[in-house]
């Protein structure tokens, strides 16, 4: 036991005086004369020896008085546990994830516990000590040490947030501060954000763990979304397929989803989840939507509620502008095929009349039969490919096979002069390239069959295959290629049933990652089509931020480098100048709806093993408090000797008012 104020400690020479008032009556004796003193005498002896007890006892009584109570000004302490810390400057981490919009007690969120918590720590430390207050936005004001009072202040600006960090890259930024600071990690430590990349704690700070303990309680959420179509026209029928999974323990009975498409409710369907389980269930769309549209899928989940919206987009779709470059042999049924207005946009050229201005605006450049190809065109097709652009390659017997090398360099691509006609195999329909293309995959299959005029061997990444296995329709990057072409002596595959739905396929397999119906937080590039860069403005995002993301345009497109995790769940326009390139949703990461932490035991056996770190579990600010002041201040021990002092002058009233 130590004492914070020691020189208090020479008052204890007061005791001194009870013992002399003892020792020393001062008070004048007064002689009385009786007649007979056998039985005075024979009562002063009784009387005496209870006299001499009750001064005793009374004497004690100021003693010990008058000891606890100098003991008490002395503020005695038992010693820290962190003997060096007082010195030192503290970092506090206060995670603001969503995550913690959960509740630790009633009508209590855990991020409000911990901030109580953080003040709790202000509180505790002296006057002169310096924080650094670092959240989940690692906002510039972390990265230096503050006073008390601004630390307070901004602790009083601290919201959710939906970016998470994982504990590797909050270590990292933690260490960044060369020092051996005391760090205050107030978290509710959940399993899916914590990550498993080569995190540790290092041993030249103490790291103080303290768990904010959440309630057992359930969440669902939206774990899937897709549209069940995802290549439907506008007035084709589709649905939306949303999975929901709950993380709970208990069945969730009669829980009521709705679809709202801009802001008028489209359809409701009430469904049960099980414990640890998932349902998915299809809203149809009744069509009749033009342009972008605003859809929520929504439902009623108390207490956790971040995630109880999920934003997705609807857009029309645009036609898809097609480019035929045909020989003069060419067979029109590639024009019977993308002659749908409402789906394409067509163009057709003859090889000996390119406007090669065309190409970089395509969708897709079908190469259609050609006996050769110019060494101008060429290169405008290899330009074409490297930027990304789709190509289909349709051959004719005896063309020259040396440019197609070049435009296919990893095929070792070889005329074949005497083909026989050969039967295709079916096609994989586990293949994302055939998804939805037959509505019953049971049952036989009659085939087409071609007489090839190009080989290159085996290709375990074919499309479609003869029975021999050789490939018929493969695929290189962004390009394809047939065997054979489409003329009746050397194929019946433009008659076939799947023709149709594999050319549709080639031309839009690149539109769903271009129109994603929404995007997570944690989404960082995002491509739009645009105009070129010398006539726009820079594109804004406008929603519930406005952000200006770094953006570089190229061949009819804009790339935009998004600020990973710190846009806000939601709608968002992107602002060309006054137009509106597209609608981007944004939805929290899943990751965060998983609100199983640590457990206290595996956590400390696995991070807590080490004398420079120490875990505590608590959602009670004041506990909170009261542990770290004994670990930092010591154990305080005044208002015991306070209570004592007080107590033996009670002792000594009752004494001298009771013992006769």
């Amino acid at each position: 036991m130590s004492f914070a104020y020691p020189l208090f400690l020479w008052a204890l020479s007061a005791l001194a005086i009870p013992v002399i008032i003892h020792l020393f009556n001062f008070r004048k004796t007064i002689r009385i004369y009786f007649s007979n003193t056998r039985l005075l005498q024979q009562l002063s002896e009784e009387t005496t020896k209870k006299q001499k007890l009750k001064q005793l006892l009374v004497l004690a009584a100021r003693l010990l008085f008058l000891f606890f109570l100098v003991v008490a000004f002395a503020q005695p302490f038992l010693p820290a546990a962190f003997e060096g810390a007082k010195a030192r400057n503290k970092i506090i981490y206060l995670d603001n994830s969503l995550s913690m919009s959960a509740p630790v007690a009633e009508k209590t969120r855990a991020l409000d516990a911990a901030i109580q918590m953080a003040g709790q720590l202000l509180a505790t430390f002296p006057p002169d000590t310096r924080f650094r207050l670092m959240t989940n936005d690692f906002a510039p004001f972390s990265n230096t040490f503050k006073s008390k009072v601004e630390v307070a202040d901004a602790l009083a600006s601290v919201r959710l947030t939906p970016v998470f960090r994982s504990a590797s890259d909050i270590a990292s930024r933690i260490r960044s501060s060369a020092g051996s600071e005391d760090v205050f990690w107030i978290s509710d430590f959940q399993q899916s954000t914590w990550g498993t990349d080569g995190f540790f704690l290092d041993s030249t700070r103490h790291w103080h763990l303290v768990q904010v303990p959440l309630q057992k309680t359930g969440n669902i959420f939206v774990d899937t979304l897709y549209l069940d179509r995802p290549f439907a026209a506008v007035n084709e029928a589709n649905s939306v397929k949303v999975k929901l999974r709950n993380t709970g323990n208990t069945r969730v009975e009669g829980l009521v989803v709705k679809l709202t498409i801009n802001q008028r409710q489209e359809a409701t369907a009430t469904l049960t989840v099980e414990p640890q389980g998932s349902v998915t269930t299809s809203f149809d769309l009744t069509g009749g939507w033009q342009g972008r549209n605003q859809a929520i899928v929504s439902f009623t989940d108390f207490p956790i509620s971040f995630d109880n919206e999920f934003y997705f987009t609807l857009a029309e779709r645009k036609p898809l502008r097609i480019v035929e470059i045909k020989g003069p042999a060419a067979t029109p049924r590639i024009r019977a095929v993308y002659a749908n207005p409402r789906l394409f946009s067509w163009v057709s050229y003859q090889v000996t009349n390119v406007d090669y201005s065309e190409l970089p605006r395509a969708d897709l450049v079908v190469l259609h039969e050609l006996p050769r190809i110019e060494p101008s065109l060429l290169s405008a097709l290899k330009a074409f490919q490297q930027r990304g652009g789709r190509l289909l390659l349709i051959p004719t017997r005896g063309g020259d096979v040396a440019p197609l090398r070049e435009l296919f360099p990893t095929l070792p691509l070889t005329a074949v002069a005497d083909g026989k006609p050969a039967e295709l195999d079916k096609p994989d329909m586990r293949q994302p390239f055939f998804e939805y293309v037959f509505e019953s995959e049971s049952g036989p299959l009659l085939m087409p069959a071609a007489t090839p005029s190009l080989r290159w061997g085996a290709d375990a990444g074919a499309l479609l295959r003869f029975k021999d296995q050789t490939p018929f329709l493969t695929r290189r990057g962004n390009s394809f290629l047939l065997a054979s072409s489409l003329q009746d002596g050397d194929s019946d595959f433009a008659r076939h049933a799947l023709f149709v739905p594999t050319l549709y396929r080639l031309a839009s397999i690149d539109r769903r990652a271009e129109r994603a119906p929404y995007y997570t937080t944690r989404q960082q590039i995002i491509t739009l089509p645009a105009e070129d860069e010398s006539t726009q403005e820079p594109v804004r995002l406008v929603g519930k931020q406005e952000w200006i993301p770094a953006q570089t345009y190229e061949n009819g497109r804009v790339m935009m480098e998004l600020p990973a995790l710190q846009i806000a769940p939601g709608f968002y326009h992107a602002w060309d100048g006054a137009d509106t390139l597209g609608l981007l949703a944004f939805n929290p990461e899943k990751k965060e709806s998983i609100l199983a932490a640590w457990e206290p035991d595996a956590f400390q056996e696995t991070y807590g093993n080490s004398a420079s770190v120490s875990f505590l579990q608590t959602a009670d600010a004041g506990a909170f408090g009261n542990e770290i002041k004994e670990r930092y201040l010591g154990r305080p021990l005044w208002r015991q000797a306070l209570l004592l002092a007080l107590l033996f002058l009670l002792a000594e009233v009752l004494l001298i008012r009771f013992f006769k």
